[in-house]
């Protein structure tokens, strides 16, 4: 027990002592992302980055996955919103999370904000043209064909009601 309360000291220690650069929050793409995560899993915190995505990005940009957000210089922060600008041209369109868009037909990436703003688009699309799917969401219902009978009840009844004997 004693060796593991070493450990944890020795961490405590080394996470005291940071460069004077350090930055421990990062804001990229309108996100502010926290600087003491390493850059691979704290690249998972913008909507539209998943872990794939992120290793993607660390590898083009040639620094270690356990290195830490804050550690990284304004340069490197540029370069790597250069790089999630860059996103739908670097990977094949089966990696991009809007393809073939209905109105423009291209293959894109949306992220952060712009990501949320076009999915609410998609399902006032699906509620205006009175689709399936768009009368589902109107009604907070599911909507992917889950089972709805005995899950996913709303309101204040608990258990079972039956029929009364008379």
């Amino acid at each position: 027990m004693a060796e593991k309360n070493k450990g944890k000291t020795q961490k405590k220690e080394t996470e005291g002592e940071r460069s004077p650069d350090f930055k421990y929050i990062v804001r990229i793409v309108n996100t502010d992302i926290d600087g003491e995560r390493k850059i691979i899993d704290a690249l998972t915190t913008i909507h539209g980055i998943n872990y794939r995505i992120s290793n993607i990005l660390v590898k083009e940009m040639g620094v270690k996955k356990d290195m830490l957000m804050g550690d990284l210089t304004d340069d490197q922060v540029s370069k790597l919103v250069t790089l999630i600008e860059s996103i739908p041209s670097n990977l094949p369109p089966w990696m991009l999370n809007r393809q073939r868009d209905i109105e423009t037909g291209e293959d894109t990436h949306a992220i952060a904000t712009e990501l949320e703003l076009i999915h609410n688009e998609d399902i006032n699309q699906l509620r205006k043209i009175r689709s399936y799917r768009g009368i589902r969401h109107e009604t907070g219902q599911k909507v992917r064909g889950q089972r709805s009978r005995s899950n996913g009840r709303t309101g204040a009844t608990v258990g079972v009601s039956r029929k009364k004997n008379k």
